[in-house]
């Protein structure tokens, strides 16, 4: 899940196809159906992004009661509006009426907690929870933000790496070399530093076990010399979403399939490319494509069906682009990491979303 953030954007308007009473405003790569009217390309409006968690206040001032989702009704998430997808809620809110919005825009000011806007936190089931234990030298794993709120991550051209993005749960393992310890989380648990003590009850411990990541991750700590390794990698199945790639989640075996490592080496934090240490040595979320980036692209490819099962049993959430070479983005002020989320998965009935 990316971070929160509510910042004013400038605006560009776009025809409805299907409407003649609605409009499209651009913010990046997101559209949002408004009125038609309301506003003009260049003009600058609040954008509050999906996963949004609205006061009552703000949801009835902007005519929205009974209309958001979550069993309050208060939570922001894509919708089609008239057959286009409708990503986050453009608006001028009564509260920001004497603030300058396009140099708010230029600025980046977040007005979250100004207007009492919150992150959604997906809940926690019984089968991902358990006892806990600090932790503070595990190995995070980091929110990765979405392409079509950062289109300018990636340079055109510059060379990328496609993955299927899997609806399952984030499973953290971290190895220290010197003790041979290993410490399992979740990526909701892993960021208040905290690991999950072992249960073979539990989710992530059963999938460690059942797939010996520890054994895999001491193997590639000694090649690397590290001091500690970080292994990420998905839980899927049935009992964990609602897509399961064919897999029954409660098995000895349960679906994983890891998408990242991290290496502590010489005190310095490196970021391995997992087909080049895990091929062989543990299952990966599929690659769909990798060449010189263009958004285009990417977003087709962030459509379809899933490929994990090899047989197309459901649809794809979406994709995880980053770049041949790891590198920093200055834009991020981090990884140059960044995710497209199927238009198709934002907005199918009855889904799920645990950490």
């Amino acid at each position: 899940m990316s971070t929160l953030k509510v910042t004013a954007e400038r605006l560009t308007i776009l025809e409805h196809p299907n409407a003649d009473a609605l409009e499209l405003a651009q913010v990046g790569l997101y559209r949002a159906v408004v009125a038609k009217g309301a506003y003009r390309t260049g003009e600058s409006a609040l954008y509050i992004p999906e996963q949004a968690v609205l006061p009552a206040g703000l949801i009835e001032e902007l005519g929205l009661t009974g209309r958001l989702a979550g069993s309050r009704s208060d939570r922001v998430r894509a919708v089609r509006l008239r057959g286009e997808l409708s990503q986050g809620i453009v608006c001028r809110p009564a509260a920001l009426a004497g603030v300058d919005l396009a140099a708010a825009a230029e600025q980046g000011e977040d007005f979250a907690e100004a207007l009492g806007i919150v992150k959604w936190v997906p809940p926690i089931p019984t089968s991902m929870s358990g006892e806990v234990e600090h932790a503070p030298d595990l190995l995070p794993w980091v929110d990765i933000e979405n392409l079509k709120r950062f289109p300018d991550v990636f340079e055109p051209g510059e060379p990328v790496v496609l993955t299927e993005k899997l609806h399952g749960s984030c499973c953290l393992v971290t190895y220290h070399a010197a003790t041979g310890e290993v410490q399992v989380s979740s990526k909701g648990i892993g960021a208040q530093g905290l690991a999950l003590k072992e249960d073979e009850r539990n989710l992530y411990w059963r999938a460690v076990r059942a797939h010996g990541i520890p054994a895999v991750a001491a193997r590639l700590a000694e090649r690397l010399g590290a001091e500690r390794v970080g292994v990420f990698g998905e839980v899927f199945g049935a009992g964990v979403q609602d897509l399961t790639y064919g897999e029954s989640g409660r098995t000895e075996l349960p679906g994983y399939a890891a998408f990242d490592v991290s290496a502590l080496v010489d005190g310095q934090l490196r970021w391995l490319d997992a087909v080049d240490v895990l091929a062989g040595e543990l299952p990966l979320v599929p690659e769909l494509w990798r060449g010189p980036f263009d958004a285009a692209t990417v977003l087709e490819l962030a459509e379809g069906r899933e490929t994990v099962s090899g047989r197309e049993l459901h649809l794809r959430e979406g994709v995880v682009v980053r770049p041949a070479t790891e590198r920093w983005s200055p834009l991020l002020g981090g990884r140059a990491i960044a995710k497209v989320v199927s238009g198709a998965y934002l907005t199918r009935k009855g889904g799920t979303e645990y950490e």
